[in-house]
């Protein structure tokens, strides 16, 4: 069947579908066709009344097809068949118009606009019949004059608040010449509330704040006066101080007489600890993570720290704080309330793999300590083992490919230096890593050996970014042994020499330093909030201070002119990555995501390639996904020999361009449709590499195109993700073999790809 067909009965299926989506929508009602939001003055207006629509369209995949109404059309009236109530379960019921929904949201966008200054707004109601049986909405909102705020004074019978609130008038969201709109006046309560609440102010609320606005005859100015209100009782407020931190442990603990008679106590300088079992963890570790002490005054800003440095330990199962006032004092009891989580686990992973036709499978198990030594540390040990099954190689004695290793880690939450830190002062969250690895790769064509050594430290002083820093990171590379048919065909052959893995196949060391930066803002409450993005930047080096000292003392070089330490040569370079990614809700179902990622890395001065772990490559399901791993570049160089090709695919800088439209089809099934755009290339012209090298008057040419579709299964722990991709230009070829979109070709042009968690 050919394609041209295969679309025009896509087509007329539509069609038909779409004849039967009132099938289900009685005689004297209507389906909702559209809704539609029209502001001749401020479209950013319209935009924000969106959220306050009470009744929506069925929902369409890709904004396009509203494919769940056409299922549940496609079922029978008789719900007892298995047939009919399964339609209907994945589909989605037509919605029928309602007049009073309809009210009800011209209503709710008429005040939302009077609450942002238009005092005077209205909104029109247009029903549009489009045929018996569908209707469209129509909302007109008539802002007219908007009302500003000419003059702002505040009154205040508590002089202690009032000079408070003044000392901190620089960041008051209130001032002359702004527009009178409800939601400010609001933000400016929650502000002084959450200032006061800092302050010691503990029973502070923001009902204790009130506005009051004067506007005059036929003018558009507001007087606006704030007041803070006394307690009921007409006393001043009170300002709280910590009396007392307390630790209470074990389950079933409650902060009352009868729970805490009987129980263990231990103090430790300032601090009582309770419990009912075993204090399962240190004193010092508990007391680290809190951010208020004894005769501090009161603040939910240090409250708030100290419940989320607790919920960051593995060791500590649910965390609750309570405050416990002293009758007619301004003293308050401070109680951490803990729960101990599982204090070991194991894990299982298994997988298949594909690369490139070649069957696989990769198995490993995990086994976690979550309280190693009573100060929630998180010891892991992680053994691995992979095998694949390898195609396609003639004069070699092995066909397939072994993979194992194990991996062992210690995180220490908080850091090693928290405790010299004053606990108003600390990170929110910060831990120190360190960890030790081995692999071993026993390929048809060499044997290969990395140990690993890394200490590094993680820190965030908010929830929105976070940096790590690779304190020391040691990497030691050992080829034991090497086949003879690969050796004598590409590391000893003079006429088919290569550098690239002549290098790559020697005993090297690699010292890593390296520092990375992410942000992400995704963790908004903000129901008008339609983006978000994420950001992420790495730099690393590695060999300059070795290289350092044999500037300094001197050295021994080998025969390739490399300097070494212990007799091994050491790389040297230095890398860089930004990656950046904004999400963009269209509505309930759909949503964008576009993605650029961009990397560059430099050997210099001990080397001249760059070590294969540090290399990019292009292809795969995180990144051009109408080739395979390793499948693309460096630009337009063609591979053509398997034996080396993963080494030769490969390159010193990357650029990746994406974007997908996702949309929720039904249940916990999604799809994605997307385009990627991107290559890699090498900085330096290697004779191995045809056609590699950056240009950076022609690389443009070296832009590889893909496109296809994706299926997501979303459970709550893990994303199940199966794309397809197709390619649409392939830099590596010339003619019309280049512009595979309009000659495809699926035995040579497509690539499937299995994967857990989204590409970006």
């Amino acid at each position: 069947m050919s394609f041209k067909k295969l679309i025009y009965i896509f087509v007329v299926t539509l069609l038909m579908l779409s004849c039967s989506s009132t099938k289900f929508v009685g005689d004297d009602e209507y389906l909702l066709n559209n809704v539609d939001i029209v502001s001749q003055h401020d479209v950013s207006l319209a935009v924000k009344a969106q959220s306050y629509i009470r009744q929506h369209p069925n929902s369409k995949w890709f904004s396009l097809l509203k494919v769940p109404l056409y299922t549940y059309s496609l079922s029978g009236r008789d719900t007892t068949k298995w047939n009919n109530r399964l339609l209907r379960k994945i589909g989605e019921a037509p919605v029928i118009y309602s007049r009073q929904q309809a009210e009800m949201t011209r209503n709710n966008i008429e005040n939302m606009m009077r609450n942002d200054g238009y005092l005077h707004a209205t909104v029109d109601l247009e029903e549009r019949v489009i045929d018996k049986k569908r209707k469209n909405v129509v909302f007109y909102l008539h802002e007219r004059e908007r009302y500003t705020v000419s003059a702002f004074s505040m009154e205040s019978e508590d002089l202690e608040i009032a000079n408070l609130i003044l000392s901190d008038s620089a960041s008051s969201l209130l001032h002359p010449d702004m527009p009178f709109c409800v939601d400010n006046l609001e933000a400016e309560r929650r502000r002084i509330t959450s200032l006061l609440k800092d302050k010691g102010y503990y029973k502070f609320t923001k009902d204790y704040i009130t506005f009051v606005a004067d506007t005059a005859y036929h003018s558009t100015k507001v007087d606006l006066k704030m007041i803070i209100s006394k307690p009921i009782d007409g006393t001043s407020h009170k300002c709280y101080t910590i009396n007392s931190v307390n630790y209470v442990s074990g389950a079933g603990m409650r902060v009352d007489a009868n729970s805490l008679q009987g129980c263990d106590t231990l103090v430790w300088d300032e601090y009582k600890f309770l419990y009912n079992d075993e204090l399962f963890l240190r004193p010092r570790t508990m007391v680290d993570k809190t951010y208020l002490e004894p005769g501090m005054i009161f603040s939910q800003n240090r409250v708030d720290r100290t419940y989320n440095s607790f919920a960051q330990l593995p060791a500590v199962r649910y965390t609750s704080l309570r405050m416990v006032e002293h009758p007619d004092s301004s003293l308050l009891d401070f109680y951490v309330m803990l729960e101990r989580s599982k204090p070991r686990s194991v894990t299982f992973e298994l997988e298949g793999t594909n690369t490139a036709g070649d069957l696989g499978a990769a198995a490993s198990v995990t086994f976690s300590d979550k309280n190693l030594f009573r100060g929630s540390e998180m010891l892991s040990l992680r053994l691995f083992g992979a095998y694949e099954a390898i195609s396609e190689l003639s004069g070699y004695s092995r066909d397939s490919y072994y993979e194992y290793g194990a991996e062992l880690s210690l995180r220490l939450f908080g850091g090693i230096f928290s405790s010299l830190v004053p606990a108003h002062d600390r990170l929110l969250k910060s831990s120190t890593i360190f960890s030790l690895k081995f692999n071993s790769q026993e390929r048809p064509e060499f044997d290969r050996q990395v140990l690993s050594g890394a200490w590094s430290y993680q820190w965030s002083n908010s929830h929105k970014s976070s940096h790590s820093l690779d304190v020391l990171d040691i990497n030691y590379i050992y080829v034991p042994w090497i086949s003879d048919t690969f050796k004598k065909e590409y590391l000893d052959s003079i006429s088919n020499r290569n550098s690239i893995l002549k290098y790559n196949y020697e005993n090297l060391l690699i010292t890593k330093l390296g520092y990375s930066y992410s942000y992400n803002n995704s963790r908004s409450n903000d129901r008008n909030k339609r983006a978000a993005f994420a950001f992420r930047a790495n730099v690393e080096c590695s060999g300059n201070l070795l290289r350092g000292m044999n500037s300094l003392f001197g050295g021994h070089k080998n025969s390739d002119g490399q300097y070494t330490f212990m007799d091994i040569a050491y790389a040297q370079y230095v890398k860089g990555d930004i990656d950046f990614t904004t999400y963009v809700n269209i509505d309930e179902r759909n949503s964008l995501v576009l993605h650029l990622g961009l990397g560059v890395a430099y050997p210099y001065g001990n080397s001249s390639v760059l070590p294969f772990e540090k290399r990019y490559f292009a292809g795969g399901a995180n990144g051009m996904r109408g080739w395979t791993v390793r499948g693309l570049g460096p630009g337009s160089y063609k591979g053509e020999d398997r034996s080396i090709d993963f080494i030769n695919q490969s390159g010193d800088l990357k650029f990746d361009w994406n974007i997908e439209l996702r949309s929720h089809l039904f249940w916990k099934l999604h799809s994605a449709l997307f385009v990627d755009a991107g290559n890699i290339w090498t900085i330096r012209s290697y004779k191995e590499q045809p056609g590699g090298q950056f240009d950076i008057k022609g690389f443009h040419k070296d832009i590889a195109l893909s496109y296809g579709m994706g299926l997501r299964f979303e459970l709550d722990l893990f994303v199940f993700r199966l794309d397809a991709g197709m390619k649409a230009v392939n830099p590596a070829y010339r003619g019309k073999e280049r512009y595979p979109v309009l000659n495809p070709d699926f035995g040579r042009d497509f690539a499937l790809h299995f994967a857990i968690g989204y590409p970006f």
